[in-house]
């Protein structure tokens, strides 16, 4: 369960983005609501996110070009960004879930999400959410090479190898990503310390008796 912080401090994602429009303020309202907003207001971002990724993948959604993307959800994935950077990642999941509640099509927001979840320690999380990412368009190269880090990070390096692979294979211009997961690879899983489960044990010591 998150703190007491964490909820405090993404109310104060959710409430300035819920905050109504003053005069000057650039943003749509006079747009009828969908039935995910509606949704929205009703259920918690992370079950509504969920029965989305379930839209997702089994009916097969295709992307959007960014122009047609649901502003509301660009504006929710700005704020999450913001709140990642800022090292509020509770408040930054709650965002980004929303973008993806309001348009699921928002495939940034996927990958966004799921570089919060490898900061979270989440990486099984985040390999599935760049694999709604690539559902949505199977040739982004971002999304690809965050797998592949990401399933380093969990220590499967054959997998991540055929990630990179792929990759390689793709990348016609912007190619630091895939750059990136193979410097990933060459390094290695990070070090992970060994549990009392795990650890080998050691023979006790035999103290000398002394001869008469």
């Amino acid at each position: 369960m998150r703190g007491c912080a964490g909820r405090h401090e993404s109310g104060g994602v959710k409430q300035a983005m819920d905050k109504r429009p003053q005069n000057g303020d650039t943003w749509t309202t006079s747009m009828p609501e969908t039935w995910l907003e509606t949704l929205m207001r009703f259920t918690p971002a992370s079950i509504a996110l969920a029965a989305v990724l379930t839209t997702v993948s089994s009916v097969g959604l295709t992307q959007r070009p960014d122009a047609q993307i649901e502003p509301r959800s660009i504006e929710w994935q700005k704020a999450g960004a913001a709140a990642f950077a800022a090292g509020n990642l509770n408040g930054a999941t709650d965002a980004l879930e929303s973008a993806l509640a309001v348009d699921p099509r928002n495939r940034a927001a996927y990958v966004d999400l799921a570089q919060v979840a490898r900061a979270q320690g989440l990486q099984g999380k985040a390999i599935r959410l760049y694999k709604e990412a690539l559902l949505l368009d199977p040739t982004d190269v971002t999304a690809l090479a965050g797998q592949g880090e990401a399933m380093v990070e969990k220590g499967a390096l054959a997998k991540a190898k055929e990630v990179l692979a792929k990759a390689q294979s793709l990348c016609k211009a912007d190619c630091a990503p895939v750059g990136k997961l193979a410097a990933a690879i060459q390094k290695g899983p990070p070090a992970v310390a060994l549990t009392a489960k795990d650890a080998v044990p050691t023979a006790p010591k035999t103290v000398p008796t002394e001869t008469p």
